[in-house]
């Protein structure tokens, strides 16, 4: 049976009213104490004919920053910041699901009161980060210690219960895209000899005991992941990428997660990328997959149509269309965003872009 694109879906105890999906988008506004901006509100109000919203990612602790101005979840103020974003999505018939991170070595000292980033191995990342206003070199991280990796997973833990006490419908863990639990999964940025490294199952540990914790904390219907497989993000990469992710994937099919959001080949980049077989994937997870990398409403249908995936996630084409459901529906051309006003700054390039005419 053929499903639209546009039709209501059930993704566990949480309706959606479509299949399409805000994917998280980093915007760089949060206020003092890295709180929401309250312009936030408004942003994810405009956008709420989405089935699902993935807010922006989200750190878990003050450790877990990687660029300027994103927003927290582990404090009293973050959580009612959150708050009235929350109520506005629902209030607007909308869901939203909080995608919550850590960076790992994704950071720099200036962010992080003058302390190194931390990653499985004191391998610096090839890439950049937005700090001080300005895109700079990240800074060169340090390996975590055995003994701190339990802390990062409370992280975790806590975040998705503030995360439900802010009024999410639900968690997104951020596993991909080369930040932390991507970084220990791939084995270009993890040497590490002890039990968090080495073999396909070690480096799959820290991924999983997040999983664990948070789906122990909220619910597995309420939680999700993202995984990003084969893409070069922030300089990671793995050397049998099918074996690390077919395992990874059937142990959080044993977990009993609501949804697997996947990047499908290289993050903004070429969806083949032979010999990676992303079916195998979908082939041992029983639950909702969402697809994500270069879809418009034509390749989203075929591959609903397929059933090769049952959501399809929309990133950069929501920052200037916030009515980028009913464009899709009705073929309306989609407006381009600023570039200039993409990171950092106020209402301008954020919640300023007009629905289109009638």
């Amino acid at each position: 049976m053929s499903h639209s694109l546009f039709e209501p879906y059930d993704l566990g105890p949480t309706q959606l009213k479509n299949r399409v999906v805000m994917a998280p988008l980093t915007r760089n506004r949060a206020v003092e104490g890295l709180v929401p901006n309250p312009l936030a509100v408004e942003y994810y109000r405009q956008r709420a004919g989405a089935g699902l919203i993935i807010s922006e990612a989200t750190q878990v602790s003050a450790q877990a920053q990687g660029y300027q101005d994103t927003p927290g979840l582990y404090t009293a103020d973050q959580i009612a910041g959150w708050k009235p974003v929350t109520e506005a999505v629902h209030a607007a018939g909308g869901k939203i699901f909080v995608q919550l991170w850590h960076v790992g070595r994704v950071s720099h000292s200036d962010l992080l009161g003058g302390k190194a980033p931390v990653g499985p191995s004191a391998l610096r990342a090839e890439t950049k980060t937005y700090v001080n206003g300005a895109f700079a070199e990240v800074s060169e991280p340090r390996a975590l210690e055995l003994d701190e990796i339990p802390g990062i997973i409370a992280d975790f833990r806590q975040a998705a219960a503030n995360a439900i006490a802010a009024g999410f419908d639900g968690v997104e863990i951020h596993g991909a895209n080369g930040y932390l639990l991507d970084q220990f999964a791939k084995d270009s940025a993890n040497q590490r000899t002890d039990a968090y490294g080495g073999s396909v199952e070690n480096r799959a540990r820290l991924m999983l005991e997040v999983a664990e914790a948070v789906t122990d904390e909220i619910g597995a219907d309420r939680t999700g992941i993202r995984i990003s497989p084969v893409s070069p993000a922030n300089g990671v990469s793995s050397s049998d990428p099918q074996a690390q992710f077919n395992y990874i994937v059937e142990k959080l099919e044993a977990l009993g997660l609501v949804y697997l959001h996947v990047i499908e080949g290289a993050t903004g980049g070429p969806r083949d990328v032979a010999p990676f077989d992303f079916a195998a994937l979908r082939q041992r997870f029983s639950n909702t997959w969402i697809g994500n990398n270069g879809y418009d409403a034509d390749l989203a249908q075929a591959r609903i149509d397929g059933g090769e995936t049952d959501l399809v996630a929309f990133g950069r084409p929501f920052i200037a269309n916030p009515d980028l459901v009913k464009r899709l529906e009705t073929g309306t051309a989609l407006a381009q965003p600023n570039p200039a006003t993409m990171y950092g700054g106020g209402a301008e390039g954020y919640v300023d872009y007009p629905e289109a005419a009638a």
